[in-house]
């Protein structure tokens, strides 16, 4: 195994103490349809969630896109096999004798054409201070069929796919949760996923300005998470409470009431 393998292994392994394989593989499981990426290996896709994107591409790829490289940006390396032809018993056959690295490029390290997705533009979201208040970037993402938005606990970013406001409530209520604990679960935890969206329906009520009622599609979530914990959606959301009181309280109230409580 050369060395630039051995990097790119090693860069996954170490992701592993800051907790965001996890999202990283729940993310690389549903990808955005009609780039490059979506049909590279899992592991491949998950190198690029982790290198900060959701579109990496080779060189030619992005020439191909009428869009260039911009001028110092760095590589980064995905794993390609590589394949050779042997004979066995006088059958040809293919067989894999190693990995090798090939550089891609971000898309947020290129300009030129726009990309055939697009890139939403995000509204005047309402408690998006608080979120620049705890040096948590928000940046917009191409979506797929299955996720709408996520919280990076390492990165300190929340990514999101639509302009819906509860979906910024729901990934800034993970944020919450996370700075209330030093930390949360990565990856899709049932009691961590039910009080985001517990906090970000309360948080609709009381300060969205959205006009579409999105409760309907808030217990339908809810419930499914409840079921993988065995309850139903009420001793779920009553399980939860308390913690969700602590979550809205520290998002609509602010460090320093938080700062007050614990004193």
């Amino acid at each position: 195994m050369n060395d630039k393998v051995k990097q790119t292994l090693q860069a996954v392994l170490d992701q592993f103490k800051t907790g965001d394989i996890p999202q990283a593989v729940a993310v690389a499981m549903f990808p955005i349809p009609d780039i490059p990426c979506s049909k590279w290996s899992l592991l491949n896709r998950i190198l690029v969630f982790l290198s900060g994107t959701m579109d990496a591409r080779g060189y030619r790829q992005w020439q191909q896109a009428n869009r260039y490289v911009k001028k110092g940006s760095k590589a980064i390396y995905i794993l390609v096999p590589f394949i050779k032809k042997i004979d066995d018993d006088d059958q040809e056959k293919m067989a894999l004798y190693g990995f090798g690295c090939k550089p891609v490029f971000r898309a947020e390290d290129t300009d030129g054409e726009p990309l055939d997705y697009e890139q939403i533009e995000l509204p005047d979201l309402p408690l998006i201070e608080r979120a620049q208040e705890w040096a948590i970037s928000i940046k917009t993402i191409p979506g797929n069929y299955r996720y709408q938005g996520y919280y990076s606990s390492g990165a300190k970013e929340i990514a999101l796919a639509t302009p819906e406001e509860k979906t910024f409530f729901h990934e800034l209520s993970h944020a919450a949760h996370d700075k209330i604990n030093g930390s949360i679960k990565g990856g899709q935890d049932p009691l961590q996923e039910i009080i985001a969206e517990l906090s970000a329906q309360a948080l609709c009520k009381m300060v969205g300005k959205q006009p579409a009622d999105t409760t309907g599609n808030s217990y339908i979530y809810i419930e499914r998470y409840a079921e993988k914990l065995k309850l139903n959606p009420y001793t779920a959301c009553l399980k939860v409470m308390s913690e969700t009181e602590k979550v809205l309280n520290l998002i609509l109230k602010g460090d320093e009431d938080q700062n007050r409580i614990a004193a």
